[in-house]
């Protein structure tokens, strides 16, 4: 069948552009800018049906009976599926296989899938939808996270025997300390969601070989590939995914959505077929960041050095397990902060509710943990009567200490030097006596002049590992392909690594330039027929696929190296031939395949959270200056100022790009941002309720970025991407406490928290 098909994936050739260190133009950047870039919705087959799928309206219940007779009646309805019409296994997950494709006899969240619909039309399909029954028989949810770590509450995953999805303890040094000085606190994060733009979206397409493919926005093919294939009972090599244009991410594509949907549906019709979500519907299909509670008590002598940190921090996963086990990991073994503290008692608990699930998103368990260990040292400052920033920095980390796990940071943790940065930066401009009302709290709505307005200063400073942790075999692979085109040298660089607006695309060509000295590179489409790059998440990719791909470019230069030299040209560069000597050597191409590794890691001591659990540490401050009306409980962030260490700026623009972007959704989860949840119901499914920093909300930047060189990493860098939203949020919530002088134990802070309303 011949199919005129459009799957927005084109290599991306560029000519000029500049290597490491340098800020060249994305290739991306053009057809972006003027609206021409495909992303996964825009994907299009002549032929195509269109899916759309039946979701829970319970957050628990048993399915007694389905009847499907009036989807199938309405003209243009070609396939109605439930979980007996999946081939395969019906499980699926990233760490743990307990989700269902499709719901069989239980539905633990609601928006869980129990039906999917192929139709010619995507209103039919939506009618099919609505015109199926479900005969439910409705239990009593379990949303309280603490409640259900209980031994009287009903277990979820009965084959998984608790409600207690992993449980870390981390012991380190003397069991019980005594201090001079002690203070404690609770604290609570609401659920965040990672608001990307582009809904989930893609394009399944039978194959003539039996097999699929899929045109998809995710951010790890190959585990995509590997669950996919499993739910369809197929072979991996019959799975053939490629990316398409992804619309923002920030942990939330990690997951399934819609991947094993539209292959069922495309197999069973033997027509592709597409779906795409509405934004209501995104917001059920995906992951969130995990609501916490958290207890922490810290101890310190009389001059302010720590003596100990205990905490107790409880994670909400929801209703399947996703990346819950290696969330609470992170929050647990970075629990106690940037700080060296001779002894940490910290328990972490991930736990099964029937909430939505909850996952990956940007920080990964250290935003959660950030926020309540630096309002604890914020507290203890005052205890103590000290300076926050002083108090931070006599106990700030530094090379050659040890984390509460035991491992040695072995590389540059410039914590002191960050708040120091941060803490002398001019401060912004006093309001005028007569200020313009737009440069008040609430902005053109005139809500005030002036009056009740306070200014307050606050001060974060976060730690985030790099990269997968705790043994995980995390590497990826580069194929680089050295050719001549038409009269010139020219850069193939094949990967499996997902773009999701970070600018990896970028990367890999700068480092192309910069290793072999060619400056046409072209950047092919990222798909499973090259090995996995594993996920764009973790801040990884520019350490794990930069480091393959800069593998692979060496080895390609020592074959050009030694083509040359056998033919008497001595062992040359591709950069030091031109002409006929040059096309000689290239006459056949060179071409290397490399599967680069950082060095390994270990899991940790089940009992004491002892090991080497990660492999690199990432650490940024911010400052905070916000107004507050503290009698109409509204705030404006005034400025922020962040320092980072970022290793080496291997693209100085998009570095800064990054710390903005990081801080704009940590201020967002400081004043705005939350998903509010009732009874196991998202109340708030769309960008009118639930509320996303916009130019307006965010505020001028000064930001200092160090290189403080890794030696353990390529070119020394160091993953940018998550820090600036670890530290910005307690930043924010400090300079408001300072204003109003609430205690302000929970995010995002809201108006009636400040005029106790």
């Amino acid at each position: 069948m011949t199919r005129t098909t459009r799957t927005g994936q084109t290599a991306l050739d560029t000519r000029v552009g500049g290597g490491v260190g340098e800020s060249p133009v994305r290739p991306d950047a053009a057809l972006k800018t003027k609206g021409e870039f495909a992303y996964s919705s825009d994907l299009w087959t002549d032929d195509m049906l269109w899916g759309a799928t039946l979701r829970s309206p319970h957050p628990y219940a048993r399915i007694l009976g389905l009847d499907l007779s009036g989807a199938l009646a309405l003209p243009g309805v070609h396939a109605v599926l439930t979980h007996a019409d999946v081939p395969g296994r019906n499980r699926f997950g990233l760490e743990h296989p307990d989700q269902p494709v499709l719901a069989e006899d239980v539905v633990r969240y609601v928006g869980e899938p129990i039906v999917v619909v192929a139709a010619e039309h995507p209103e039919t399909a939506r009618r099919a939808v609505a015109a199926i029954t479900v005969d439910y028989e409705v239990l009593v949810p379990v949303t309280d996270p603490e409640a259900a770590m209980d031994a009287a509450s009903p277990v979820l995953h009965p084959d998984h025997g608790s409600n207690v999805v992993r449980h870390v303890p981390i012991r380190h040094g003397d069991p019980a300390p005594g201090a001079e000085v002690v203070v404690t606190g609770e604290y609570t994060v609401g659920m965040q969601d990672q608001a990307f733009l582009g809904p989930e979206s893609g394009l399944a397409v039978p194959a003539e070989d039996g097999g699929i493919d899929l045109y998809i926005a995710t951010q790890w093919l190959h585990v995509d590939q590997s669950q996919v294939a499993t739910a369809l009972g197929l072979p991996p090599d019959k799975v053939r995914l490629t990316l398409s244009g992804v619309g923002g991410a920030f942990g939330a594509r990690e997951d399934l959505s819609m991947q094993v949907h539209a292959c069922l549906l495309a197999r069973h019709t033997d027509r592709p077929v597409k779906i795409v979500y509405g934004r209501e519907e995104s917001f059920h299909g995906h992951v969130h960041r995990h609501p916490a509670i958290l207890r922490y008590e810290h101890g310190a002598t009389r001059d302010g050095d720590l003596v100990y940190v205990r905490a107790r921090i409880i994670l909400d996963g929801g209703a399947y397990a996703s990346t819950t086990a290696a969330v609470t990991g992170n929050a647990a073994t970075l629990g106690a902060g940037p700080y060296a503290v001779p002894n940490v008692h910290v328990d972490c608990y991930g736990v099964y509710t029937n909430n939505p699930p909850c996952g990956a998103m940007r920080g990964f368990g250290a935003v959660q943990a950030c926020f309540a260990y630096e309002s604890q040292m914020d507290k203890l400052a005052d205890a103590l009567g000290m300076d926050p920033v002083e108090l931070r920095i006599r106990n700030a980390i530094a090379e050659g200490d040890r984390m509460p796990t035991g491992q040695l940071v072995d590389s540059a943790a410039p914590v002191a030097e960050l708040l120091r940065l941060v803490r002398d930066r001019p401060m912004p401009a006093e309001l005028p006596a007569v200020p313009d009302i737009r440069e008040l709290p609430g902005g053109a709505s005139n809500t005030t002049h002036g009056e009740g307005v306070v200014r307050g200063i606050g001060y974060g400073v976060g730690i985030k590992n790099v990269g997968f942790s705790e043994g995980f075999d995390d590497y990826s692979t580069a194929r680089v392909r050295l050719s001549m085109l038409g009269d010139e040298p020219a850069v193939s660089v094949h990967t499996a690594a997902a773009e999701v607006g970070q600018g990896l695309v970028t990367l890999q060509a700068q480092i192309a330039r910069t290793e072999l000295g060619v400056q046409r590179v072209v950047i092919q489409p990222a798909d499973t027929s090259v090995g996995s790059a594993g996920s764009s998440s973790a801040s990884r990719q520019s350490y794990v696929t930069g480091g393959a791909v800069k593998a692979a470019c060496e080895a390609v230069r020592t074959e050009f190296a030694a083509r040359a030299e056998a033919r008497g040209l001595g062992p040359r560069l591709p950069t030091e031939l031109a002409g006929d000597e040059l096309a000689a050597v290239l006459a056949e191409p060179i071409e290397h395949t490399v599967e680069w590794r950082h060095r390994p890691t270990r899991s940790i001591d089940p009992l004491t959270g002892q090991g080497d659990a990660h492999v690199q540490y990432a650490f940024a401050a911010h400052r905070a200056v916000v107004d507050v009306d503290v009698e109409l409980g509204l705030v404006r962030v005034v400025e922020l100022a962040c320092a980072q260490d970022v290793g080496k700026a291997m693209h100085p623009q998009s570095v800064l790009g990054q710390i903005q972007g990081g801080s704009a959704q940590g201020l967002g989860l400081a004043v705005m941002e939350e998903i509010q949840v009732v009874d196991g119901r998202i109340r708030n499914p769309s960008f009118t309720d639930y509320l996303i920093p916009t130019i307006l909300d965010m505020p001028p930047m000064v930001i200092d970025v160090l290189e403080r060189a890794d030696p353990h990493a390529p070119y020394g860098l160091r993953g940018i991407g998550e820090p600036p939203t670890i530290s910005s949020t307690p930043a924010v919530v400090a300079a408001i406490r300072a204003a109003s002088g609430r205690a302000l134990t929970r995010v995002p802070v809201r108006p009636e928290h400040l005029t106790g309303t």
